[in-house]
C-alpha cells in the first residue's frame, strides 16, 4: 500500500485537491479531519462532478467527493482486498488502522502482489524444467 495516503481537509477547495494530486502525482485524495476518513476524491470526480457541472475552482471538496467509500483492515490479509476489488468494482482501498486512515491500496499495488506471487512460482518450476532439458540432452530436430 502507499504510505502515507495522501489527504486532503474535508474544509478544502476543488483547486486545492487539484494542486495536491498534481504535487504528490497521485489520481486520488483522501478527504479528511485529522485521521477521519470523510470520503475520497478522484480526478475523474473532479472532471465529472466538478468540470461537467460547472463547478468552479473553489467548490468545496465536499460536495465533489464520494462518501461511500469501501475501506480494509491494516489486518486484513491481502485476499480480502482482492475480493473487495472484485465485488466493488474499485479501483484504491483506504486502509484503516482501528479506524484511523494509515494508507491507501491501489490495483497497482495488486498488480505488484500478482506479478510477485506469480514470479515466486514460475521460478522454481524454471529452474525444474531447464534441469529436465540439461538431463535429457538437446532436444532432436525434425527431419533429422
Amino acid at each position: 500500500m502507499t504510505t502515507p495516503a495522501v489527504t486532503v481537509s474535508h474544509r478544502a477547495t476543488a483547486a486545492e485537491a487539484a494542486v495536491r494530486m498534481t504535487e504528490e502525482a497521485v489520481g486520488c485524495v483522501m478527504i479528511t479531519d485529522g485521521d477521519t476518513l470523510y470520503g475520497i476524491l478522484t480526478d475523474r470526480d473532479l472532471v465529472v462532478r466538478g468540470l461537467a457541472n460547472a463547478a468552479g475552482p473553489d467548490e468545496p471538496v465536499t460536495n465533489l467527493m464520494s462518501t461511500a467509500v469501501v475501506t480494509v483492515s491494516a489486518s486484513d490479509d491481502v485476499d480480502v482486498a482482492y475480493r473487495l476489488y472484485r465485488r466493488e468494482d474499485i479501483r484504491r482501498l483506504p486502509v484503516l488502522d482501528a479506524g484511523r486512515l494509515v494508507g491507501v491500496l491501489t490495483v497497482d499495488d495488486l498488480f505488484a502482489d500478482a506479478l510477485q506471487r506469480l514470479a515466486d512460482l514460475l521460478g522454481p518450476v524454471s529452474w525444474s524444467v531447464l534441469r529436465e532439458q540439461a538431463d535429457r540432452g538437446p532436444y532432436p530436430r525434425p527431419g533429422l
